[in-house]
This record gives C-alpha cells, structure tokens and sequence, in this order.
C-alpha cells in the first residue's frame, strides 16, 4: 500500500469537496475554486469530513497513481484554505524587478528589458527591486511561472548571478585564475 496514498485528506472549515461524476472533483473554498479530472483507476469518496483516495487494482500503473491523485488533492484543498507562495530572489549589479501594472518588467543584464504577464489566477508581489513573489491556489501554476520567470536569467555558477529560488543553493566553481 501507498504510504502517502493510503493517507486520508482532511478537510478544514470552509472548504467543501464534491465529487461529481467520471471522477470530476471540485474543492472550493475561502481563496477561491480548483477542479481536476481524476484517473478512473482511482477512486474518490468522502467519510468523516476528510477524502480517502484508493485504487482498484494493484497494477503498477494503478499504484503510481495512488499517492500522487492522494497528493493533488490534499495540494487543491490546502490551496483553496491558504494559497501557495514562491520567492525568488534578485542576484547581480543593475539586476532588478518592477511592477508596472500587471506586467512584471525584469531588468537582467540584457539589451532591453523582459516583460512578463502571469496568467489571471497568479499574483506577483515585489516587496523590494531584488525579491519576487509568485502567489496563487493551484500549487503546479505557481512552481510554473516562478520556474518561467528563473529561466529569464538562470544563476550562474562562478559569480552566483541570476535569479534564484529562496534558500536554493547555487554551486560556486573557481575561475580560471584558481586553475594555475
């Protein structure tokens, strides 16, 4: 049995679950809605205020799906109560970020600057010009456009600049001066 899997998903005050048919489940909750299409292999159901996910049969597909769908739905549910936060930080002389409007404006070391439109359900927040927060309910959108942005300017390993994660840990090599 999954150890993950086999795990039952609470379900906090003011969230609410329902399953609709052909595995379709829909959490709603105070930070908004999220839906997603479950495997048929998998099966949903609701006891005592918490979601139980098990699986009808113990193909190896079957049980690669077991923990993950347990997973996912225990990341919509916490998304709908508290909401999912990425930081990214800011490295390098002249590297800075601004908000103008909706728009993310990324002044990188390049000829001109990138502007980035996040999608509708994603806020962006930069408390000051070398930090970047990437907000939002679905936990998969959020790693995505915090990874979509990092990739603007990915650190690099002999000065450490770039933009990286929070307590993401860059791997310094010496230069060529250290060789002789």
């Amino acid at each position: 049995m999954s150890r993950i899997g086999k795990l039952p998903v609470p379900i906090p005050e003011k969230v609410t679950v329902d399953l609709q048919e052909n595995n379709f489940i829909v959490v709603k909750g105070p930070k908004g809605q999220l839906q997603r299409q479950l495997h048929p292999k998998i099966n949903v159901e609701i006891k005592d205020n918490q979601v139980v996910v098990t699986r009808n049969d113990d193909s190896k597909f079957s049980r690669s799906l077991h923990g993950l769908t347990r997973q996912l739905v225990a990341n919509m549910v916490e998304g709908v109560a508290k909401g999912f936060t990425k930081k990214l930080q800011i490295i390098g002389v002249g590297y800075r970020a601004e908000l103008k409007g909706k728009k993310l404006v990324l002044t990188l070391g390049y000829s001109h600057p990138i502007i980035f439109s996040a999608p509708d359900s994603i806020t962006i927040s930069t408390p000051s010009q070398t930090e970047i927060l990437v907000s939002g309910i679905d936990k998969e959108l959020v790693g995505l456009v915090a990874a979509k942005i990092r990739s603007f300017r990915k650190p690099e390993p002999y000065k450490g600049k770039g933009i990286r994660y929070e307590n993401e840990y860059v791997r310094r090599k010496a230069g060529k001066a250290a060789g002789k």
